[in-house]
């Protein structure tokens, strides 16, 4: 009979089992042991990566900031240093500048609100436009609806050419103290003043021409707002239609010499004893326009009538009386075409839009 075989291999087995058990672990630990360290690495790059990126986005945060400060400086500073300085304002609503200026419970504050309400309700005025508070600003508001208008020259000045009206004054009719002529804040300037009131009437008379020949109000509108933002133009403007009031009544005063009939509105202004000639009515009167004073209600005539407009003046500290609306000169002599102004104390002027 066969002898059996030895059983060792079977107890070999297991042994083996062992061995590939222990391989198995040795790998999985190893791979663990490489998984968790190159989580440490990922992680603590991920946490470096992330740290860094905070410290770039606070850094560019803290620059944006910085930067829009600036910014925001310089276009302030542009803006204050190139904006346009307009000495007249855009349209604003009538009743809301109102609101804005008298909100006061005081009878004068009342008394002004109710004249605002009576011209949007009942005169229709519905916009106002502030004009810059100087001692050009009466000047200033009826030369803006002029020129915004498109308005023609003065029947007179089409006769005859105004550039030379301050020679005339001097060589036609002696008026050689026209010298003493005060050129608003500027004082006496001598002999050099027909130079340079012919410089100023010569400017007046090139910018109305120009304006009265162009049929485009937004055109007109927009040469309005580059002519009334320069400073310097606008005085020579202003000047010259204080020297335009001075040559009417320089005429007018001839006229009375020879016994002709003159406006009432002149045998007025002759009989103060402050401008009972033309001389005196420049010296104590209007070398202080621009300067000291605005225009006096006298002066109000002698500028409608002169530039051949009825100016309408809402008064409005004088509502409920019949002073409330006049007009400057009260009579036209012709059909003259209509300004409109309205003042709350007779000292400023703005530019009621119906």
């Amino acid at each position: 009979m066969a002898a059996r075989k030895s059983p060792a291999p079977e107890r070999d087995r297991p042994r083996n089992h062992a061995s590939g058990n222990d391989q198995v672990h040795s790998w999985t630990l190893v791979t663990s042991q490489a998984l968790d360290t190159a989580w440490r690495v990922v992680k603590g790059s991920v946490t470096l990566a992330v740290s860094l990126l905070a410290a770039i986005l606070s850094y560019f945060r803290r620059l944006h900031m910085h930067l829009g400060h600036q910014l925001k400086w310089w276009i302030g500073y542009l803006q204050r240093r190139f904006k346009r300085n307009l000495s007249v304002e855009a349209e604003v609503d009538l009743l809301s500048y109102c609101a804005r200026e008298w909100k006061g419970e005081t009878p004068h504050a009342k008394l002004m609100r109710k004249a605002y309400e009576e011209l949007f309700w009942r005169r229709h005025i519905k916009c106002v436009r502030q004009v810059r508070r100087d001692n050009y600003d009466a000047l200033r508001s009826v030369l803006f609806q002029i020129f915004s208008r498109g308005l023609a020259f003065p029947s007179w000045m089409k006769e005859k050419d105004i550039v030379k009206l301050p020679e005339k004054l001097l060589f036609s009719q002696g008026c050689n103290w026209i010298q003493q002529y005060s050129f608003g804040p500027e004082k006496y300037t001598g002999s050099n003043v027909f130079g340079k009131l012919r410089k100023c009437v010569e400017l007046l008379k090139t910018q109305w021409t120009e304006f009265s020949g162009i049929k485009d109000y937004h055109k007109r509108g927009s040469m309005c707002n580059i002519l009334f933002s320069d400073a310097l133009l606008e005085c020579k403007l202003y000047e010259a239609l204080k020297f335009i009031m001075l040559y009417q009544v320089t005429e007018v005063y001839e006229q009375m010499k020879t016994k002709k009939v003159i406006p009432s509105l002149f045998r007025l202004l002759f009989t103060r004893e402050t401008s009972s000639d033309p001389l005196s009515f420049m010296m104590n009167h209007l070398n202080s326009v621009g300067d000291t004073c605005g225009l006096e209600q006298i002066d109000m005539f002698i500028l409608g009538y002169s530039l051949e407009v009825k100016i309408k003046v809402f008064r409005l500290f004088k509502f409920n009386s019949r002073d409330f609306e006049v007009c400057y000169p009260e009579e036209s002599l012709r059909e003259w075409p209509e300004i409109s102004l309205l003042t709350e104390n007779d000292r400023h002027y703005h530019i009621p839009v119906f």
